[in-house]
């Protein structure tokens, strides 16, 4: 088969869309491979699942808009209840990386009452702490919701982390998303699972 229809394609694209096209391709790469990792290869040194997370929780950042008096200071990253390990990845990830060049960091918050102006929020499985007492206490606040429970993301989580034919994939729920002020990219709504 010859390859001369498919570069003639891209030949054909404007800037502005070979750019669109690439950043689509890579963002996809970056999570296909991050997903690849089933938990049950980690190691007793290593979580995987946590790792994987870590790294999409990361790459929100960059697909997603906050409101302009978000965008200066440092970026928060919290996580309401117990992950050690989530912590661990992403705080390594904070002395390393920056989110649209600024610094980030990430909070351990034991209850709903110490939500302040994280800019994602994170609660973990096992945390049974309701999504709508949540987002009442996020109410008029430009921040990002990624659970991991089956069913969140209909109950007003943004994002929630699924797993799909043994693979880490997430839901995206844009009307939460863009009740909290946020603007998401076609690009990571494409890689999404839609729920409204």
């Amino acid at each position: 088969m010859s390859l001369v229809p498919k570069v003639y394609y891209f030949y054909k694209l404007t800037k502005k869309e070979f750019v669109k096209k690439l950043s689509t391709v890579i963002l996809l790469l970056v999570f296909t491979i991050g997903s690849a990792f089933s938990p049950a290869l980690s190691n007793q040194n290593v979580d995987t699942n946590a790792k994987i997370k870590a790294v999409f929780i990361y790459n929100f950042t960059k697909y997603i808009e906050w409101p302009s008096d978000y965008q200066t200071g440092e970026f928060t990253i919290g996580i309401l209840g117990e992950n050690p390990a989530l912590f661990k990845e992403l705080d390594n990830m904070s002395k390393v990386k920056k989110v649209a060049n600024r610094d980030f960091r990430i909070q351990s918050i034991e209850s709903v009452e110490d939500l302040k102006k994280q800019h994602i929020l994170y609660i973990p499985k096992g945390n049974n702490i309701s999504i709508s007492l949540v987002n009442s206490k996020l109410k008029g606040k430009s921040t990002l919701l990624v659970t991991e429970a089956p069913g969140l993301a209909k109950q007003g989580a943004a994002i929630n982390f699924i797993i799909v034919g043994n693979r880490q994939k997430f839901e995206l729920n844009k009307t939460t998303v863009s009740n909290h002020n946020l603007k998401v990219s076609s690009t990571l709504e494409k890689l999404s699972v839609l729920v409204n």
